[in-house]
């Protein structure tokens, strides 16, 4: 007879997986604002392909800050909701409107190697307690931060 993995995981399995979710989800928000404002406010002569390439990441981090929130909801918690607790959490800081264009590419630069340190915590996180789902989940956004750190790094040399 074939034993069956059990459907869903208790309180004390996913606390940790949970705090992990949280500390990324603030940390999304913060860069998620920061890519409105670098949209709304970029000048020079890179204007329009940093104007759409800051719209389609904000747009994608949308994404992930909905997903994320969900796979919290899964495990029966409530995830972080509030800007006061995402600005208390995140490591992200916030930046100004006066930032040049160059300026704006190495903060998001910047911001993609804080998120990829919590992209890992939370994927090892889940790792120690065989939560595949969001393994996969997060694994995904670790392929997309890459690429995305290597193109932006490349646009500035």
């Amino acid at each position: 007879m074939k034993t069956y993995r059990k459907l869903g995981f208790d309180s004390d399995e996913t606390k940790k997986v949970v705090e992990h979710l949280n500390t990324l989800l603030a940390n999304l928000h913060v860069h998620y604002q920061k890519l409105r404002n670098y949209h709304w406010n970029v000048e020079g002569h890179d204007f329009f392909e940093l104007h759409e390439l800051f719209e389609q990441e904000y747009n994608a981090v949308k994404i992930q800050i909905d997903e994320i929130a969900e796979r919290i909801r899964v495990f029966g918690k409530k995830p972080m909701s509030t800007l006061q607790e995402y600005l208390n959490t995140a490591e992200i800081k916030e930046t100004g409107t006066d930032l040049t264009a160059k300026d704006m590419v190495t903060e998001i630069l910047n911001d993609f190697e804080v998120l990829l340190s919590f992209m890992v915590d939370a994927v090892d996180a889940a790792e120690n307690v065989n939560d595949l789902a969001t393994e996969d989940l997060i694994i995904g956004y670790i392929k997309r931060t890459e690429k995305q750190h290597w193109m932006l790094t490349a646009f500035l040399k």
